[in-house]
């Protein structure tokens, strides 16, 4: 009783409300994981998930990881929310079976966190997640303040085995430079590279000149927002390495998830 009055007074003045609101939830566990899995393309057996964070709000309804991190960074949380997506990421998965992995977005403000990379080291050892099971997902957005520094940061990762991938590649100015500079393992194609490729010729050559170069470069690629099967046979004869997408499943909880793998 005294905790939610002292938490209805804080609001009354706190400038930041939904912040303080998403503080609250954070600590009573309110914020919840989904689970978009991935399929491989040689045989369509799940082979990870991409981790996602929700929270359904009592007045401004359901809100999805890009306005949380917005009211996180906003209120001053960026901090605490990002260790609470690794950690309830890393939780899951090591209830997984050993050859499944798990991904999750990395922020800007993520980047410039000097103890952002220890804290991740630090939370593979508290779940027992394998480091080679973990990939960070970072946007070209993450990355255009200072490459050279998130390439530093992130080699200390990719050094004690944890899996990179640069994320939503398509969307945007597509810098060829990060693919120089950056120790990356994959290319996450955004579903506006490959949505129109069963029926356009230049949409399908592009596919082709884009996993061409992945191979070139060592880098497996997996297709985003495949959601027809036309899509799914042709990125997996094109060369992808995996997908995922409405076709496959939705976002899941993480129950559904591991029932998923059982079936």
């Amino acid at each position: 009783m005294h905790d939610r009055r002292r938490r209805q007074d804080r609001r009354r003045t706190d400038p930041h409300p939904v912040a303080g609101e998403l503080a609250d939830a954070m600590a009573d566990d309110a914020i919840t994981m989904v689970f978009q899995p991935q399929f491989r393309c040689a045989d369509g057996a799940v082979c990870g998930a991409e981790a996602l964070i929700r929270w359904q709000h009592p007045e401004h309804g359901h809100m999805n990881g890009d306005r949380l991190v917005a009211i996180a960074q906003h209120g001053g949380l960026g901090r605490r929310l990002a260790r609470h997506v690794a950690r309830s990421a890393m939780e899951a998965a090591a209830g997984w079976p050993a050859h499944i992995g798990v991904s999750f977005n990395v922020t800007a403000m993520d980047l410039h966190d000097r103890t952002f990379g220890e804290d991740l080291l630090a939370l593979l050892g508290e779940t027992g997640l394998s480091p080679e099971r973990l990939t960070l997902e970072i946007t070209e957005q993450a990355l255009v303040d200072d490459v050279e520094q998130s390439a530093e940061r992130l080699a200390a990762l990719a050094e004690n085995g944890i899996h990179l991938a640069l994320d939503d590649f398509g969307a945007g100015f597509c810098n060829f430079r990060y693919l120089k500079l950056l120790p990356l393992h994959a290319l996450k194609l955004d579903r506006a590279m490959v949505e129109g490729i069963a029926s356009d010729e230049r949409d399908l050559a592009v596919l082709r000149g884009i996993v061409a170069m992945a191979k070139a470069l060592g880098l497996s690629v997996t297709a985003e927002g495949v959601e027809t099967e036309a899509v799914r046979d042709l990125v997996a004869q094109e060369g992808c390495t995996a997908w995922q997408g409405f076709l496959g499943a939705k976002p899941l909880a993480e129950p559904d998830f591991a029932r998923l793998l059982k079936g």
